[in-house]
């Protein structure tokens, strides 16, 4: 038998044996992340309670197939977010999670084509150099807003960045009158979750 042939065989394997431990995992380990990040953002200062399973902030994409699911929502008071979503992915490869940070958005719901806007670096050199600027691509007008905030500029070059583990990505949802600011899950240090809090302040404005 050819290799060729073994591969997809091996793929479904790992796939009907990852995919079930998985799920259990997301189901044992998820709620133990809502936890940490709800007593991890009470301890740099902001007033912030775990939502009940089931609340409405996980319906938005908390759910859109099977392998992604809301694990749980955090409630933030007296911020530009309204709430955190903890979303869990499961793959053959285990589960990995993102935080959705939400931020109520009626007023963006009069535009029209909104689409997805994105937090890139610019480094000193193509791959290992330090970042010397911030560039926001995507939706013109929200793009325009960030690229000319140059207090949040300032704010994100002089963070960690790496603690992000990748971007800062942002998804209008006006079904939901939200939009949501996505990040791979981590603990944000005080800058960087004032940073995301002034991104939501741009979005809450229109």
């Amino acid at each position: 038998m050819e290799w060729d042939d073994i591969l997809p065989i091996v793929v479904a394997i790992l796939a009907a044996v990852g995919l079930p431990l998985a799920f259990r995992s997301r189901k044992k380990g998820g709620r133990k992340k809502v936890e940490e990040l709800c007593q991890h953002l009470q301890g740099i200062g902001i007033k912030a309670s775990v939502l009940e399973k089931g609340a409405s902030q996980d319906k938005v994409g908390g759910k859109t197939s099977w392998e992604r699911k809301s694990v749980g929502a955090i409630k933030l008071a007296d911020r530009n977010i309204d709430s955190v979503n903890v979303i869990g992915v499961a793959t053959q490869y285990g589960v990995h999670y993102y935080l959705d940070f939400l931020v109520g958005s009626v007023s963006l719901t009069g535009r029209e084509n909104k689409r997805k806007t994105r937090m890139t670096r610019k480094r000193s050199s193509a791959f290992w150099g330090k970042v010397t600027d911030i560039e926001w691509r995507g939706d013109d007008f929200l793009a325009r807003k960030l690229n000319f905030d140059y207090r949040l500029k300032d704010k994100l070059l002089q963070a960690d960045l790496n603690a992000l583990k990748g971007s800062i990505e942002i998804f209008p949802e006006p079904k939901y009158e939200y939009t949501r600011i996505r990040t791979a899950y981590f603990l944000p240090t005080p800058d960087l979750f004032e940073a995301v809090d002034i991104v939501a302040k741009h979005i809450k404005s229109g």
